[in-house]
């Protein structure tokens, strides 16, 4: 009885929570006119083969991106290095490193970095429209700062801080962001989980430099004037995400975790994801396989829709235990489709010292 008033007291807190962001979501008018949209991409391999459906039951570094609050079930120490060919064969190459730290039995801190490489890029003019005067690298970086704490054994939040930088040869944008999530925990197996995010709340975007400077002549006297054109300054993608996810033990060495969630996102349409996660142990190994998928509005139309991602995920992980102290080692992979771009690619590996 008293689990039960404790899961309705908490029940009303995450509702009231969620009802205290006010997030415009699903707005059809909006959709492409954010800053910082590569703040939606996610850059860890486990938790997007699941569809980034995992808001309830992601846990360690990668909750930094899904929800913040699963960073509190980090081990004592977690290394993370993930690569991603982004658009499959556009040629981005997206980086993403990081690091979890236990710094007492309730908190865990961590700090990551995220990278997106352009390649090489001809500089053109209206003279020269096919180059030959030099290359720009555009660059997309974020670092984040994330703290993560339990208050209880069904209750966890936590907060992560971005600080965003954009660039091109001659222009260039900076911003922060905030993602603050909480996850709740019941059942006689912890079995149950419930989680709420909010995700990139922050100050608007605006770009400048000298890729903003226009020359001019005046006609009457032939001078030539420069003058700096002026920016709008844009909104960053903000989305609320709803999540839960049930365990089902199959036995003591197999395990299914199915997974939902709800996005509802300022700049575009609203997303039902599913996943599931069947993972298998032994003594010294532990294989899991994942598979998610995403729908929005007009998905399945090639002409209409807004997303190049066109929904189904997949992946695994191979993880196993090395040493004297017995430290998990792991590999992994995930697969994202993206239509006429081809197949996206991640790769990574992960070290969780004890």
């Amino acid at each position: 009885m008293k689990k039960s008033n404790r899961l309705n007291k908490n029940s009303i807190i995450v509702a009231a929570l969620a009802l205290t962001f006010g997030v415009n979501a699903g707005n059809e008018d909006r959709v492409g006119s954010a800053s910082g949209t590569h703040l939606l991409v996610n850059p860890w391999a486990r938790s997007s083969a699941l569809g980034d459906a995992g808001v309830a039951s992601t846990r360690g570094l990668e909750a930094t991106f899904t929800n913040i609050a699963g960073l509190a079930f980090a081990e004592k120490t977690q290394l993370k290095f993930n690569s991603t060919n982004w658009l499959g064969s556009a040629g981005v190459q997206f980086y993403s490193a990081g690091l979890a730290q236990r710094i007492s039995e309730e908190s865990v801190i961590a700090v990551s970095v995220q990278s997106m490489n352009f390649g090489d890029i001809l500089i053109t003019q209206v003279e020269l429209p096919e180059g030959g005067i030099g290359t720009f690298s555009p660059r997309l970086n974020v670092v984040n700062l994330g703290y993560a704490k339990s208050f209880s054994s069904s209750i966890y939040a936590g907060i992560n801080l971005k600080v965003i930088s954009e660039s091109i040869a001659n222009m260039k944008g900076n911003g922060i962001a905030l993602d603050a999530g909480i996850r709740y925990v019941t059942g006689e197996q912890d079995q149950m989980k419930f989680g709420i995010t909010l995700k990139n709340v922050g100050p608007t975007m605006r770009y400048k430099g000298d890729g903003l400077i226009q020359q001019t002549t005046v006609n009457s006297t032939g001078q030539i004037v420069s003058t700096d054109v002026r920016t709008s300054a844009n909104e960053l993608p903000s989305c609320l995400s709803i999540g839960g996810s049930y365990d089902f033990n199959l036995d003591e060495k197999n395990k299914i975790v199915a997974n939902a969630a709800f996005t509802a996102n300022s700049f575009f349409y609203d997303q039902f994801r599913v996943g599931v996660d069947y993972g298998m142990t032994t003594d010294k190994l532990a294989f899991n396989v994942r598979a998610g998928y995403v729908y929005e509005q007009n998905i399945q139309s090639a002409e209409n829709r807004s997303n190049a991602l066109i929904g189904p995920s997949l992946g695994f992980s191979v993880d196993g235990l090395a040493g004297k102290n017995k430290n998990a080692l792991g590999a992994e992979y995930a697969a994202r489709f993206a239509g006429i771009f081809g197949i996206i690619h991640t790769f990574g590996i992960s070290i969780n010292l004890k």
